[in-house]
C-alpha cells in the first residue's frame, strides 16, 4: 500500500481516521480491552466498546484518553497501531506520516506524549495541530482571512472555543467539560430521581436519542432499563426529553460560560466580525438538539451547526496533510 499520509482525530470518545482523497475511512470508539492476566490487548474500538460493563475481573475495558489527553501511554500506542494497521494494512513499504489533532489547552509534555506514541506505533513522522483550527478548516471556515471567525468544538472529553484570524488562534479556551460529563450528569440524575443505576452506554444512548438543550412542548420519551438501587433487581422506567434537558443543563451552562469568557477577551474588531457571521459549532456535542439555540439565546450572538459536525476535525487533518507546506509555519510541531 502506497499510503503515505494519515490524519487522525484522536478523541476521548471516538477516533476518526482520514485519508487524503478518500475521506473518513474509520470511525471507532477510543476504547481498548486488556487481559490483566496475560497483559495483552484483546480488542480495540467497536469490539472493545461492546464489552463495556460486561467483563469479568481479569479483563479491563478502558479509554486510554481522558479529557482529550493521553492517560495511558501504552494503550494509546496500541490503539494508534491498530488504527494504522486497519487503515493501510500491517504489511507496508512506507511508514506513513501522521497528523494528529490535540486540544488547544494541552501542555508541551502532553503534546510530546502524543508524538512519541505515534512514532512508536509505526509513523515515520508525526505532526500535531490544535483541534479548533482543524475543526474550523473542516467546517469550511477561511482561517487565513483577516476577519475573525469563532469555532466551538464540543467533543467527548473537551470543549474547545477559539477565535481564529490570519491562520492563528487569537483567543481561546479549552475546558474539560463536554459529552462525557453530560453522560455522567444523566446517570446521576436518574440515580437520584428514580433510584436506578444505569451504565455508561445507556446514559450515552439516552443523550443521543432524546437529549435536548432547551425544554420542548411536545416531550419525547424513552424506555430504559437499569438496576433498582433499593431492591437490587432489574427495572424498566420511562424518561422524557425535558428531564434530560434538566439533567444536562449545568454542564451546558459551564460550556456557555467558557464561550462568554472567550467573547469577553476578543478584540473589538474581531467581535464585530463574529456578530456579523455568528459562531460555528462542531464536534459530537453539536448533535445535541437545540444546542445552537441555547448558545445564541445566552450570548446574543447567532450560532450555527457545522455541516457534518462529527467529522470536521478529521476533515481538517486531511486538508492540512494535502497542503503541509502552506500550514507548516502556523500550526505544527513535529518529531
Amino acid at each position: 500500500m502506497f499510503i503515505k499520509k494519515i490524519g487522525i482525530d484522536l478523541g476521548t470518545c471516538n477516533s476518526l481516521v482520514f485519508l487524503p482523497g478518500k475521506g473518513v475511512v474509520l470511525d471507532e470508539p477510543s476504547v481498548v480491552a486488556v487481559s490483566l492476566l496475560e497483559n495483552r490487548i484483546l480488542a480495540v474500538g467497536k469490539e472493545a466498546k461492546e464489552m463495556t460493563g460486561r467483563t469479568p475481573d481479569n479483563i479491563k475495558v478502558s479509554r486510554p484518553l481522558k479529557d482529550g489527553v493521553i492517560a495511558d501511554y501504552r494503550i494509546t500506542e496500541a490503539m494508534l497501531r491498530y488504527f494504522i494497521n486497519k487503515t493501510i494494512g500491517s504489511f507496508r513499504f512506507f511508514k506513513p506520516e501522521l497528523m494528529i489533532a490535540i486540544p488547544a489547552g494541552i501542555t508541551s509534555t502532553e503534546k510530546r506524549a502524543v508524538i512519541e506514541a505515534a512514532i512508536s506505533a509505526g509513523a515515520k513522522e508525526a505532526y500535531v495541530a490544535k483541534e479548533p483550527i482543524l475543526a474550523a478548516i473542516g467546517a469550511g471556515i477561511p482561517i487565513n482571512s483577516c476577519s475573525g471567525n469563532m469555532i466551538i468544538d464540543i467533543g467527548g472529553g473537551t470543549s474547545e472555543i477559539a477565535v481564529i484570524a490570519l491562520g492563528g488562534i487569537v483567543t481561546s479556551s479549552s475546558v474539560r467539560i463536554a459529552g462525557d460529563k453530560m453522560d455522567v450528569a444523566i446517570s446521576d440524575y436518574i440515580r437520584e430521581k428514580y433510584n436506578l443505576a444505569i451504565g455508561e452506554q445507556t446514559a450515552e444512548e439516552i443523550k443521543i436519542k432524546i437529549g435536548i438543550a432547551l425544554p420542548e412542548k411536545e416531550k419525547r420519551e424513552l424506555e430504559i432499563r437499569g438496576r433498582d438501587l433499593i431492591q437490587g433487581l432489574p427495572k424498566n422506567i420511562k424518561v422524557s426529553s425535558n428531564e434530560i434537558c434538566e439533567a444536562v443543563s449545568e454542564v451546558l451552562n459551564e460550556i456557555v460560560q467558557a464561550i462568554k469568557i472567550v467573547l469577553r477577551d476578543t478584540p473589538p474588531e474581531l467581535s464585530a466580525d463574529i456578530m456579523d457571521k455568528g459562531m460555528i459549532v462542531s464536534g459530537g456535542g453539536a448533535l445535541l438538539k437545540d444546542i445552537d439555540k441555547l448558545i445564541a439565546q445566552d450570548t446574543g450572538v447567532a450560532c450555527f451547526i457545522a455541516k457534518d459536525p462529527l467529522s470536521c476535525v478529521a476533515k481538517g487533518t486531511g486538508v492540512v496533510l494535502e497542503n503541509l507546506d502552506v500550514y507548516k509555519k502556523s500550526l505544527m510541531s513535529k518529531k
